[in-house]
């Protein structure tokens, strides 16, 4: 283990929990976590050289869950994507947790979370990405965008950069607000309820991680199931 100050490499150990993306191969997963599934069948991901990832991981409401998603880049060449939606209208406790490695050079990683929280719900997101010293060339993004929907919800973000190469193209930023109330005007001036109004605002705030799935009967499939409970949250 070679220790660079405060960066200290620490590879993801095999074992139960790690899915691996081999080397030049292509990996798309949507995971949907919903009540009485409380959990996911990894935590780790591995990218090997030349491997491509995109993962998406939706928690629907009346889930009390915390994810924890560890990636390492062991190859280059390799690209993650992660991508989540949480939505929590009651009294749920919902927390991200993600961790980048890029321990190798010419790798590309880019996180979207998006969460919606209503009711007296508990949302979080703690995200960190660290650029080993030898990971020139590497590109990481981290955005996480929350809306709360009542008075009562809290939602916590930290995103996290750690950066110990000096040839990158890296940022994060995290974002916690409300229902823009003049599109609701605009909506409602053109014979939208405002009840209508809020739902179409919360649906066009998750569509961006919606896009991330490439199948695209898939994709209107886990859209109309979003819909549904974000319907059920209004």
């Amino acid at each position: 283990m070679v220790d660079y100050g405060h960066y200290i490499d620490a590879p993801i150990p095999s074992g139960e929990g790690v899915m691996t993306v081999e080397e030049g191969s292509v990996l798309e997963k949507v995971f949907i976590v919903r009540p009485g599934s409380e959990t996911l069948p990894f935590s780790k991901i591995v990218a090997l050289k030349d491997s491509r990832a995109d993962i998406c991981i939706i928690v629907m409401p009346g889930v009390d869950i915390e994810v924890p998603v560890y990636v390492d880049f062991a190859g280059e060449g390799a690209h993650v994507s992660l991508s989540g939606i949480y939505l929590c209208g009651g009294s749920e406790k919902v927390t991200f947790r993600t961790e980048v490695r890029h321990r190798v050079g010419n790798c590309i990683s880019d996180q979207l979370f998006n969460g919606i929280a209503g009711g007296d719900s508990r949302a979080a997101f703690y995200g960190r990405i660290a650029v080993a010293p030898d990971a020139q060339k590497t590109e990481a993004y981290q955005s996480n965008h929350n809306i709360l929907v009542s008075q009562s919800a809290k939602v916590d973000t930290k995103p996290q950069l750690e950066i110990y190469a000096d040839d990158v193209k890296c940022s994060h930023g995290a974002t916690i607000g409300s229902l823009n109330p003049d599109e609701q005007f605009y909506m409602r001036s053109r014979g939208i309820s405002e009840k209508e109004a809020k739902i179409l605002q919360m649906i066009s705030f998750v569509a961006p991680v919606l896009a991330h799935i490439a199948d695209e009967s898939l994709r209107e499939e886990v859209a109309a199931e979003v819909e549904s409970n974000i319907r059920s949250l209004a």
